[in-house]
């Protein structure tokens, strides 16, 4: 299966489960993890931003792992400014609004690359990340969250 069809296919696996659904590892319910890959899905669009977290000489080390094989790690931390280290708090009314949001932000993703196919964007700890980068982040982060609870 290729990256774009993994990812596209996460709404449906992540809909099988419970919104109160305990994890494997780490803090993050369902709905919750839902809700951070959307927000994931709309910094990679522009649509919300955060600003370079980490050294630039930082950088060549961290894309190298982006581009390897290797896969995130259980309790891999995001930048604490982009991510505290308590959950946010649910902002959609039920479980399915956030799988709804979660199915619109990957096509708005598909979409603004389609429109966009030169873009870059700045991941704050992977530096400005193109269509390419941004499929394999989104592929690897996707995966992560998905063994989360246990749907791979």
């Amino acid at each position: 299966m290729s990256q774009i069809d993994f990812i596209t296919n996460a709404p449906g696996l992540f809909s099988t489960l419970s919104p109160d659904q305990k994890p494997v590892w780490g803090k993050m319910n369902a709905q919750q993890v839902v809700e951070h890959l959307s927000d994931f899905f709309r910094l990679s669009t522009g649509e919300i931003e955060f600003p370079l977290s980490v050294p630039e000489e930082h950088l060549p080390k961290f894309r190298e792992f982006l581009f390897s094989e290797k896969m995130f790690r259980e309790n891999t931390k995001a930048p604490s400014n982009v991510m505290p280290e308590e959950p946010a708090e649910i902002r959609n009314s039920d479980f399915e609004s956030a799988i709804s949001e979660l199915k619109n932000a990957v096509l708005s993703f598909e979409h603004y690359f389609i429109d966009n196919p030169e873009a870059t964007t700045l991941h704050p700890a992977f530096g400005p990340l193109d269509q390419h980068g941004w499929l394999t982040l989104h592929y690897k982060h996707t995966h992560h969250h998905l063994r989360q609870f246990g749907l791979l």
